[in-house]
């Protein structure tokens, strides 16, 4: 099941700003909270008086509080690896290790009397993963979460990504991975460059971000790791259909009335038989097929261009296509739109067979 997040950082914010964040998120769908105590100062009362209210504020909303911890903090607060209580009574869903013990640790946490989530960093690509899963932890209380990066060109490779997300995938383990809010203005440190997983996101609009981690079929929960982000991001995200990659598009003025239909409103497939040039969506041209498809707009053809074929193309006319190349144009088809160009690297994401949409951005 795919899931959407948020992040609040209660140090350099106030519990009324992040109820009100949270209560926004869950407004728009949002299931997932992510915070951390990764450099809180001060003893177990005055933590617990600073966090209980806003767990408890999402807890009553159905939302899963992820906290982030390392060792050290365990240490600093007088807390085991075989005590997990004082979570327990934080009330969060589970805890994240930013750093991890000898894997022995981490699993015996797996079965914790609370039933806490135990989460993992998955950026690292070691055999930590396969360490932990020789000591027989509880499955179902191991999930994994990528890491996330302040650092302008610090954020993951996609190969790297790909390398370790399959080794959490084989096991069948629930991954998240972080992406970047253009609107939010802080995060859980003084650098601000953005706050992604993966490198190639960070100049990216929210929702593409999210489009590709969830059309790598990689990724169960998208997390926005920076805050706040704004109310129209959150509806952007809300939106998206995790289960078929949605093209935000820009259709041109000679477009007919029942070709923005064809693009819009009717079901697509990319047909199994491939080609190098064309995703081709034939069922078009049958539903059609006695409707008119004058020769409009003919330009030569880019890659992402929406194409749909004129009745010079005989029994062809009314097929939609997008292209995966430049092409010269005949003149039988008319080009009536463009995916954006954000967003034109999601086609190396649609398989055979898949099924797409567009939206109009």
């Amino acid at each position: 099941m795919k899931k959407l997040g948020i992040s609040i950082y209660p140090e350099h914010s106030t519990v009324e700003k992040d109820k009100a964040y949270i209560a926004l998120a869950h407004k728009y769908g949002f299931k997932k909270i992510f915070t951390c105590l990764l450099s809180v100062e001060g003893d177990k009362e005055t933590i617990i008086r600073e966090f209980k209210e806003s767990i408890q504020f999402a807890n009553e909303l159905g939302m899963e509080v992820m906290v982030d911890i390392t060792p050290r903090i365990f240490n600093k607060l007088g807390i085991s690896y075989d005590d997990l209580s004082f979570f327990g009574d934080l009330g969060v869903y589970g805890i994240r290790l930013d750093m991890g013990f000898t894997g022995n640790e981490e699993s015996l946490m797996t079965y914790n009397p609370y039933n806490l989530k135990i989460e993992i960093t998955m950026s690292n690509a070691t055999s930590y993963l396969d360490n932990i899963m020789a000591y027989k932890p509880k499955i179902s209380n191991l999930v994994g979460s990528h890491n996330f990066y302040p650092h302008r060109y610090a954020g993951l490779s996609y190969d790297h990504f790909v390398k370790c997300t399959k080794q959490f995938k084989k096991h069948g383990i629930p991954t998240a991975a972080f992406i970047s809010s253009n609107d939010a203005t802080f995060g859980p440190w003084p650098v601000t460059e953005g706050l992604c997983t993966l490198e190639m996101h960070r100049a990216l609009p929210i929702e593409t971000q999210a489009k590709h981690l969830f059309a790598t079929e990689l990724i169960n929960e998208v997390i926005i790791a920076n805050a706040y982000a704004s109310e129209e991001e959150l509806k952007q995200l809300s939106m998206l259909n995790s289960e078929k990659l949605t093209f935000n598009v820009e259709l041109y003025n000679t477009i007919s009335e029942l070709e923005r239909k064809i693009v819009l409103e009717e079901p697509h497939f990319y047909r199994g038989d491939v080609s190098d040039y064309l995703i081709r969506s034939t069922q078009s041209r049958v539903k059609y097929k006695q409707e008119e498809f004058k020769p409009t707009y003919t330009p030569n053809i880019r890659r992402g261009d929406i194409l749909i074929e004129n009745e010079l193309y005989g029994q062809y006319k009314g097929e939609l296509q997008i292209a995966l190349r430049d092409m010269e144009n005949s003149g039988k088809t008319n080009v009536v739109g463009h995916i954006v160009k954000e967003e034109i690297f999601l086609l190396d994401y649609l398989e055979p067979w898949g099924k797409f949409a567009f939206l109009i951005k």
